[in-house]
């Protein structure tokens, strides 16, 4: 097959990945797997996402093949080649510096009352918590699973860790009578 080199970014590689893990998917199957996985800690833009696989099939990395009746649907699998791909980028060592983009912290620097921001966050960080723990309750310990697991592990821990920070935060806040 001939395919014209792309460059691949955060969301082929989550396109990749996905399909490493699930087999050939249609793009619903493959967003709806990254809303319960990936999109806990690499949000994905819908269009963007939506539109990734047929941009990676004409590269090569993944084969496309629609449905003959009902809804015509595409369904992708990888390539050897995207399976190479995703092996290397998985195992090269080059990482781009990680960002923070957290709306409560912009609108305490905007002036917000820190109290009742950090109050409703810690309360989704409470609840993404128990949604995490319980995804991780149901990897399980299958070897194909390991990577899943190890991500949702370092999402608990940073869940507790932003927490625990907030919690000390609202506890001196209290202490001090400020707010």
């Amino acid at each position: 097959m001939t395919s014209k080199p792309i460059r691949l970014t955060g969301t082929s590689y989550a396109v990749l990945s996905l399909l490493e893990l699930s087999g050939p998917a249609t793009v619903y199957d493959l967003k709806q797997a990254l809303e319960r996985s990936i999109e806990n800690f690499w949000p994905v833009p819908h269009t963007t996402f939506y539109a990734e696989p047929a941009r990676l099939a004409a590269a090569g990395l993944l084969t496309e093949r629609q449905e003959e009746g009902g809804r015509r649907r595409k369904l992708y699998a990888l390539t050897d080649e995207g399976r190479d791909a995703l092996k290397r980028w998985a195992n090269s060592p080059e990482l781009a510096p990680p960002q923070l983009r957290e709306e409560g912290v912009l609108k305490i620097f905007a002036g917000g009352d820190p109290v009742p921001i950090l109050k409703a966050r810690s309360e989704w960080h409470r609840a993404k918590l128990a949604e995490l723990e319980g995804y991780l309750e149901a990897v399980g310990e299958d070897p194909l699973w390991q990577g899943v697991r190890a991500s949702l592990q370092v999402g608990v821990s940073y869940n507790r860790m932003l927490l625990e920070a907030m919690e000390r935060f609202l506890d001196a806040q209290a202490a001090t009578g400020s707010s």
